[in-house]
């Protein structure tokens, strides 16, 4: 099977789901007072709609994303662990599989 990569934009929906509110409101006063400030969270993402321009048009096919869950660190130790695992994503995404190759030469 081929994977087509589609050069697709991506927006997000600004609509904020109850449940992602709920999860947000605890830190949310905290996020008014610090304008430079950054949380740490674990974030799902649901399709929300594509849009496929026609074949006279000269725009990117896009796909609308929202956030339907969230779960913001509440602590350092927690925050530091999500930096962690983010982290190890990014290397993982970055490495061209390079990080993670399968040695040809082990013996299973």
């Amino acid at each position: 099977m081929t994977n087509l990569r589609i050069d697709a934009d991506v927006k997000i929906d600004s609509k904020v789901l109850t449940d992602v509110a709920e999860a947000l409101e605890p830190f949310a006063t905290d996020m008014f007072k610090q304008r430079a400030g950054r949380w740490m969270a674990v974030v799902e993402f649901g399709h929300v709609e594509r849009t496929e321009p026609g074949p006279d048009e000269d725009k990117n096919p896009s796909v609308k994303i929202r956030v339907t869950s969230v779960e913001v660190a509440g602590d350092e130790i927690t925050g530091g662990r999500l930096r962690g695992l983010q982290r190890e994503m990014y290397e993982r995404r970055t490495s061209g599989d390079t990080l993670f190759a399968h040695n040809e030469d082990e013996v299973a």
